[in-house]
């Protein structure tokens, strides 16, 4: 079996501060060659600044950073961006307007100019601009500069591409397209990939690995689906879609919902937990609990609620509802358009097996 290549970009306990406070704190990670990882997190969580110590534009307080295991910064060494072979894609093209897309691309090369041109025709061909080199940026629309940018970005080969919110200025119905173009033509570099988002979706796109910032720390590092299905704590689980929370006390490892007793181990009695689920696993029944006194386990106990307000989004609706349990509110996704009247009764159901259990946090 062969051995498992060294990751490209290793980041170990990155530290930096700006006016005394934290900004990045402690954080590492790791990008394989042709692996896409996603900086995830809220604006102001550090993952830019991040971005930029591996860039080489900040320089950390601690830490270090090594790409194809030579270190470009820390232990007395500090090789500038220029050195470190390394790409960079802004949401801001920043393509020179008074060049050609050709001298665009070029721009980064060294070498005579027929292996320029080369590796110029190649990058445009690849990402579907063949024959737009005499052209300039203005002549072309957004998802073109865009595709130009990132031809721009990989003409020097970089072994690591850094994208700081790199698709976020294009229009939602090329963004798709474009993000899966750039997706594709990275992976057929072989380059390690570190993009930062704070669109959850993007990430879940194209991540390979997500790792989940929060206050200048990474709080969670794994597969898109893991990291969706597995949260780490409720902030976690609602940075990735809306949730509802029913909150109770635990007694005899027990807490008692509008859905019956949740099994709650390890708990102590009196401890408060936040009992996490979707919108798309709090069900309908239109059976009005049809499964009569011996509910499943994997659904519980129907809980009857009196709509408040329901809106239609395209491909479902969200429908709120009052619980008569203890008149919280809970809000179920139903697919397609679903619009009863205020105050219709209904019965809901949960996946108990969709659901997460968490401490409150004070």
């Amino acid at each position: 079996m062969p051995d498992t290549p060294p990751p490209r970009l290793v980041a170990t306990r990155l530290s930096r501060s700006f006016g005394g406070a934290p900004v990045v704190n402690d954080v590492s990670l790791e990008v394989a060659a042709g692996q896409v990882t996603c900086l995830l997190g809220p604006s102001g969580c550090g993952k830019s600044t991040t971005l930029r110590m591996i860039a080489g534009v900040e320089r950390p307080e601690s830490g270090t950073i090594r790409i194809d295991g030579r270190t470009v910064c820390g232990d007395g060494v500090l090789v500038p961006p220029e050195g470190r072979s390394v790409g960079l894609m802004f949401q801001d093209f920043a393509l020179f307007p008074h060049l050609t897309v050709a001298q665009n691309v070029a721009f980064g090369l060294s070498g005579d100019r027929a292996a320029k041109a080369r590796r110029v025709d190649e990058l445009l061909d690849r990402v579907n601009l063949s024959g737009y080199g005499p052209k300039h940026p203005h002549q072309l629309s957004g998802g073109e500069q865009q595709r130009v940018a990132l031809a721009r970005a990989l003409a020097p080969r970089p072994k690591v591409m850094l994208m700081d919110e790199p698709f976020s200025g294009l229009d939602n119905r090329l963004r798709d397209g474009i993000r899966d173009t750039t997706l594709e033509v990275l992976k057929e570099e072989g380059t390690a990939v570190l993009l930062v988002t704070h669109e959850p979706d993007e990430a879940m796109r194209m991540a390979d690995e997500i790792a989940l910032m929060r206050d200048g720390r990474i709080v969670q590092r794994g597969a898109p689906y893991n990291i969706y299905n597995a949260p780490v704590d409720k902030a976690a689980a609602a940075f990735f879609s809306d949730i509802n929370v029913i909150r109770g006390t635990c007694r005899g490892a027990l807490t008692d919902t509008p859905f019956g007793a949740f099994l709650t181990p390890g708990y102590p009695d009196g401890a408060e937990v936040d009992i996490i689920i979707r919108p798309q696993h709090l069900k309908i029944d239109f059976d009005r609990g049809g499964r009569g006194p011996n509910p499943t386990v994997q659904d519980g106990t129907p809980a009857r609620g009196t709509l408040q307000r329901a809106r239609y989004l395209g491909r479902e609706s969200l429908v709120d509802f009052r619980m008569d349990h203890d008149g919280s509110i809970l809000t179920a996704s139903v697919p397609g358009v679903f619009l009863p009247k205020p105050g219709t009764a209904l019965w809901l159901m949960i996946r108990r097996d969709r659901c997460f259990v968490f401490p409150v946090s004070r």
